[in-house]
């Protein structure tokens, strides 16, 4: 049995073009990414996820998307519900902490139900970093709150909400973003702290989701680990940090290495990303001259990449029983406090 490459692609529009047909069955990526600019109508998308799926010819490839809620939302109105950002359950748990939980495990749930609708299996959310005074608007509202006891509990019952829906959590962005004060999408943060202070907040939220089925990187240099490498390329902080002060064992794959954040070539950027010790390498524009570099230094899927992926994609069936409109209902009438 052949063995995938250790690549997320994401593509470039509503429909699989004949070149991108043609590419994806040469690399053989582990799976895809969907963006705003695949996603038109619901048949549409549904057709889609089909046809990424009998491209590769695998039923049970993972399929991802960023649908947070809030400004993070790639399935958009008219044709999708508008979802809350994290921050709106933030606020509500500040004020009662037992809605703000069962509000982010109702809402998580529909979001499962809606993209198990469209063949969607992976949701990139939670969002893992803790905000603070300092903290970049790119997290702003992503984030479920200040203090590591709210984004542990919100965090939790937002995984597994989707959990129960049959879709799969990503947490992020591990080992935290919340120190940084510049966006990634366009430069690298650097975060000084200590190691003992990230101990005590940022790796506990991650700590508290560890056995997530995915996480993910974040393209932030930690100067107390390593002082020229951002974690997704830092086997330090992977190895010493991700798998062993924090604990996670799932399947670990990187922020899109795309972003401004990472620098060197695309085959730079991937040899570096599998390296460090990432499952997997994550890229999004569907760009394809990008993509063949990409494709060029991309490695197949090592033994225990290979099995962590295997376990991250067997989950138990759908709970049986949802109402979504009563779910919504009550959604709607815990927000409303």
């Amino acid at each position: 049995m052949s063995v995938s490459s250790a690549v997320l692609f994401g593509l470039s529009g509503l429909e699989l073009s004949a070149t991108e047909r043609a590419f994806f069955r040469d690399c053989d990526p582990a799976g895809f990414i969907l963006f705003q600019r695949n996603c038109g109508d619901p048949e549409q998308l549904k057709r889609l996820t089909g046809d990424l799926r009998d491209c590769l010819g695998r039923g049970d490839i993972p399929i991802l998307i960023d649908q947070e809620g809030g400004r993070v939302q790639r399935m958009k109105p008219p044709h999708w519900r508008q979802t809350p950002p994290a921050g709106a359950f933030a606020d509500l748990y500040r004020r009662d902490e037992e809605a703000a939980m069962e509000g982010a495990y109702l809402n998580a749930r529909l979001i499962a139900a809606e993209l198990a609708d469209h063949g969607i299996n992976v949701d990139c959310a939670p969002v893992m970093d803790i905000l603070r005074p300092e903290t970049h608007g790119i997290i702003g509202d992503r984030a479920y709150g200040e203090t590591l006891e709210a984004v542990a509990a919100l965090g939790l019952m937002v995984a597994n909400g989707l959990l129960a829906g049959g879709v799969r959590p990503v947490i992020k962005h591990v080992p935290g973003h919340g120190r940084a004060t510049v966006d990634s999408h366009l430069e690298l943060p650097v975060v000084a702290s200590s190691v003992a202070e990230m101990e005590q907040s940022d790796f506990g939220a991650f700590s508290a989701l560890v056995d997530a089925p995915f996480a993910m990187t974040a393209h932030v240099v930690y100067t107390a680990i390593d002082r020229a490498r951002p974690a997704t390329i830092s086997p330090v902080v992977i190895e010493q940090i991700i798998r062993k002060t924090i604990g996670y064992q799932g399947c670990l794959m990187s922020d899109d290495i795309g972003m401004k954040a990472l620098g060197g070539s695309y085959a730079d950027r991937t040899t570096a990303c599998l390296d460090a010790g990432c499952d997997l390498v994550l890229h999004c524009s569907g760009n394809m001259a990008e993509m063949e570099k990409v494709a060029g230094a991309i490695r197949p899927l090592t033994p225990a990449a290979a099995r962590r992926l295997g376990r991250a994609m067997r989950l138990p069936p759908e709970q049986a029983g949802f109402d979504r409109s009563e779910a919504l209902a009550r959604l709607d009438a815990l927000l409303a406090r």
